[in-house]
């Protein structure tokens, strides 16, 4: 039983990769696109139905705005990098809700949500890109697709490992159920999360330079949101996302590849 599903899961990682343009990585793709981009716009409508949307306001039409702005960006870089129609199926969708969550979510295929709790920490335009193009960049790097990828994986190995174990001790049984479950999440599932939040961080602090927002702002934006934390959160290897201070340093350092990759397009910094 155990090889079978080893042979079978190294099939699924065999067959099921594809190289992303952003990242340059090989990365899961055992789900498509023609398959999670439906699922994904079923669940964006319900979402909107199930929460107050705010249209015609000046902030709505602010985030509407930097959203097509940071697209326009993806477009560009794409069709400079020979993937012009990459973004052919995505179905771009911008909406503020009313929420007091300091939060913001992008869906695969390009369904974005802006809550207005997070906007007087954005405070600026370049806030709201620097938000905008980490989560529109979750989607161009095909995260979501990536973590159904990896779950399907996890979930082939556990079902192995049951079965593998069925005529074991229970004692022995439930020791190496318990150690697999913490094993997958601490050492896979968080930091794999990390790793798609540091890459976002990446690409949308590019797509916002191309864009015409200085990357500069973006260090000030995590600074307002380091600040509004007031320093709270759980110890890093047990976080889906990087520390604030580490998310800071992170991008002092990537600064100058941004402002180098949007000065190819004529946007010039400083």
């Amino acid at each position: 039983m155990r090889k079978i599903v080893f042979a079978a899961a190294s099939l699924m990682l065999l067959v099921g990769c594809k190289t992303n343009p952003f990242s340059g990585k090989s990365t899961l793709a055992l789900v498509s696109d023609d398959a999670l981009f439906p699922s994904s716009f079923q669940q964006y409508g319900d979402f909107l139905k199930e929460n107050k949307v705010i249209k015609g306001t000046a902030d709505a039409k602010r985030v509407e705005d930097v959203g097509n702005k940071i697209r326009m960006a993806a477009e560009k870089w794409l069709t400079a990098n020979g993937h012009a129609d990459y973004l052919a199926n995505y179905k771009w969708e911008y909406n503020l809700i009313d929420s007091k969550d300091v939060n913001a979510w992008c869906m695969p295929g390009g369904k974005i949500v802006f809550y207005t709790g997070i906007l007087p920490i954005c405070k600026t335009d370049a806030g709201i890109a620097t938000v905008m193009g980490h989560e529109v960049s979750h989607a161009l790097a095909n995260h979501g697709q990536q973590r159904m990828s990896n779950a399907m994986i996890q979930q082939a190995v556990g079902t192995g490992l049951s079965a593998a174990t069925a005529n074991s001790k229970e004692g022995t049984k439930q020791a190496l159920a318990m150690a697999y479950g913490l094993g997958t999440e601490y050492g896979i599932m968080l930091p794999f999360s990390r790793s798609n939040e540091s890459e976002a961080d990446k690409i949308g602090l590019t797509l916002m330079a191309i864009a015409g927002y200085n990357p500069d702002e973006a260090v000030a934006f995590w600074e307002r949101m380091a600040a509004n934390s007031g320093g709270a959160g759980v110890a890093t290897f047990m976080s889906t996302h990087p520390s604030n201070e580490q998310r800071i340093a992170d991008l002092k350092r990537l600064i100058p590849e941004a402002k180098a990759e949007a000065a190819k397009f004529g946007v010039i910094y400083k």
